[in-house]
């Protein structure tokens, strides 16, 4: 029949592994919803219910939640190019919009102002 510490322990030994692959494999579909957390990503909660999702079809969906929860960083948005180079040409092309758009609106309250439709 053999040592009953040893079933006991075997039983033991079973049940620790179970639980353990249980919970590590809850917490490892957690973690695109930390790296959206931790980046202040704007649909954390949408990555965090998808992580659920992807836990009952066997994380089919969990690498495109990867790469949702890594595509945006706060100082960049969505954007792959880094943000010093983008700041040159950037604000130079949003300052002449922005005065650009200031005129049409001047122009716009000039004619409410007179009268001319």
């Amino acid at each position: 029949m053999g040592d009953p510490f040893l079933n006991y322990f075997a039983l033991f030994l079973l049940f620790f592994v179970v639980v353990v692959l249980f919970y590590g494999i809850i917490a490892i579909h957690d973690i695109p919803y930390k790296i959206a957390e931790s980046r202040d990503h704007p649909h954390q909660d949408a990555i965090h219910a998808a992580g659920w999702v992807s836990l009952f079809t066997l994380h089919a969906l969990w690498p495109f939640l990867w790469i949702w929860a890594m595509a945006y960083r706060p100082e960049r948005g969505w954007g792959f190019s880094s943000h010093s180079a983008a700041t040159g040409a950037g604000r130079a092309a949003g300052a002449s919009e922005l005065e650009d758009l200031r005129r049409r609106i001047a122009e716009l309250e000039s004619k409410i102002g007179t009268g001319d439709r």
